[in-house]
């Protein structure tokens, strides 16, 4: 590493975004997949540098500017994490369409400003609020999202049989209510949802063989999200906790991860087009989500999912590497 690593530290809902300002070669043209492939196997040791002790942590969470390719992208993005690079993320893009505004990225609109995010799951266009000519709340439209496998179950462990989903939110995750396992909201501890929620993610990985119409890049098990299993309609949040790479845990309701849950709800009858419903993570942040549209994703029955949110800047950073520092390549205690 020649130079400095420059970033801004945000968080939405507690979930924490490294966006790298500087630091990063020149990636090769191409589209936004090639250009995640060429970082994971060329540049992978600043993902390290960036998430993983001394200068991150376990749970870490970061974002890549990188040179968008599709037709009206203002911008484009590559997430990464402790385990390597996913394909959506819905804090991040709750972050990244207010940094858009305050960078000047894209001009500010009066009440509104539109910001289309490439992502590696696809355009995803942000919508910023504006109070008093500044960046709020800010709201985001998935690409399609649709129930992948319904009612499946499999005996995990000591748990016994657990029953589960399987939905694509610009992720593919296992949703499953947590009260299978023994567990409470608000009474167990973390380690005990991590436990479970890894456990049948490793499960599903190893037995079940996921695919999706657009890439098959995209066909991989993120995570698993537990819920409260209040799925059916209610004017009560309902909560859940998000598990994903490497048993990192989700501090927010996971963006990508509520549209998954909704686009599951709608299949299911449970949730119509426009229905607000609340989600809630393990620290009690909120997300606001909705049906925005019915569409199809190759042969499946679709949504788009409104999802809805504030993020928060809380600091900056430059960060060097030593070259006599043995540990400057990054590590983990956990």
């Amino acid at each position: 590493m020649s130079g400095a690593l420059t970033v801004t530290d945000m968080h939405t809902g507690g979930e924490p975004l490294r966006i790298v300002n500087g630091g990063y070669p020149d990636l090769p043209k191409g589209t936004i997949l090639e250009k995640r492939a060429f970082v994971r196997d060329h540049l992978d040791h600043l993902r390290k540098v960036l998430m993983f002790e001394p200068r991150g942590h376990a749970d870490m969470y970061g974002a890549l500017l990188v040179e968008p390719d599709l037709p009206g992208a203002d911008l484009a993005v590559l997430f990464m994490h402790n385990e390597g690079y996913s394909t959506m993320c819905g804090h991040a893009i709750v972050a990244l369409g207010r940094y858009a505004v305050d960078q000047g990225l894209v001009p500010p609109g009066e009440q509104v400003t539109i910001v289309n995010i490439e992502c590696p799951c696809g355009l995803v266009r942000a919508e910023v609020t504006m109070h008093d000519g500044k960046a709020a709340e800010v709201s985001f439209e998935s690409v399609p999202s649709f129930l992948f496998a319904r009612d499946k179950a499999m005996t995990l462990g000591h748990w016994g049989k657990i029953s589960f989903d399987i939905a694509y939110g610009g992720a593919f995750y296992a949703l499953a209510d947590a009260r299978q396992f023994g567990l409470k909201f608000g009474r167990d501890p973390v380690a005990g949802f991590v436990d479970a929620a890894d456990a049948l993610t490793r499960e599903i990985q190893k037995t079940i063989q996921l695919s999706h119409p657009d890439a098959d890049d995209l066909a991989f098990l993120y995570g698993t999200i537990l819920t409260d299993g209040r799925d059916a309609w209610s004017d009560q949040p309902t909560r859940n906790i998000c598990v994903f790479a490497d048993r990192q845990v989700d501090r927010s309701p996971t963006g990508s991860g509520v549209t998954a849950r909704l686009a599951a709800m709608r299949a299911r009858g449970q949730i119509a087009i426009g229905q607000a419903r609340i989600f809630e993570s393990i620290i009690g942040s909120r997300f606001s989500g909705a049906v925005a549209s019915l569409t199809t994703c190759g042969p499946h029955a679709a949504i788009t999912a409104r999802v809805s949110g504030r993020a928060f800047y809380f600091g900056k950073a430059e960060f060097i590497v030593e070259d006599d520092d043995a540990l400057a390549g990054g590590f983990l205690v956990r």
